[in-house]
């Protein structure tokens, strides 16, 4: 699976504009939360990341309800398990937070998540995630619970970020036209 390199530009960038989202539009300065829902971002650059877990066919599962089922299939313990509720909150986050308006969506299509509230979803998948390994990962453990009671508020952040590539999109390239700052 790609990933983007730690030192890559979208890698700053995401940064950037995460952290900038997060404590001039909601007052968050919780530089652990807002480091792992920038590097969520850089995840999720390429698709096959967004749906990385496979069915029992070997197929990417694309809807939230088919992931919930196969991570119930996983045993209870390990990092498996962890791992698919950990991608599943973020896939359920990254949808809310980014493109409200495809989730929305959701209700009006034919498909298992048309009955799926993304946000309840999201907040248990970090939860459970948060309570696997929790000995063996701690500092994981407390973000993930952190993201499972303020699943909305990230949305939101991550609102504001979409908001502000908006405005970097319609900037001409080079600046936003002015000679003095």
């Amino acid at each position: 699976m790609w990933t983007t390199p730690a030192d890559h530009p979208l890698r700053r960038l995401f940064a950037g504009i995460t952290e900038h989202a997060f404590i001039t539009s909601l007052g968050v300065a919780d530089p652990p939360l807002v480091d792992y829902v920038s590097d969520l971002l850089s995840r999720f650059v390429h698709v096959d990341a967004v749906f990385r877990l496979k069915d029992a066919g070997g197929r990417p599962m694309h809807e939230l309800a088919e992931m919930a089922m196969e991570a119930e299939r996983l045993p209870p313990e390990g990092r498996t398990r962890r791992e698919y509720h950990r991608h599943i909150g973020d896939f359920a986050l990254y949808w809310s937070g980014l493109f409200p308006e495809e989730v929305n969506r959701f209700q009006y299509r034919p498909c298992k998540d048309h009955l799926v509230n993304f946000a309840v979803l999201g907040k248990r998948s970090y939860r459970l995630a948060s309570a696997c390994d929790a000995e063996r990962f701690p500092e994981d453990a407390q973000v993930l619970r952190r993201l499972g009671d303020e699943f909305e508020l990230c949305a939101v952040g991550l609102h504001e970020v979409r908001k502000e590539w908006d405005d970097l999109r319609r900037q001409p390239p080079g600046g936003d036209g002015r000679i003095i700052r």
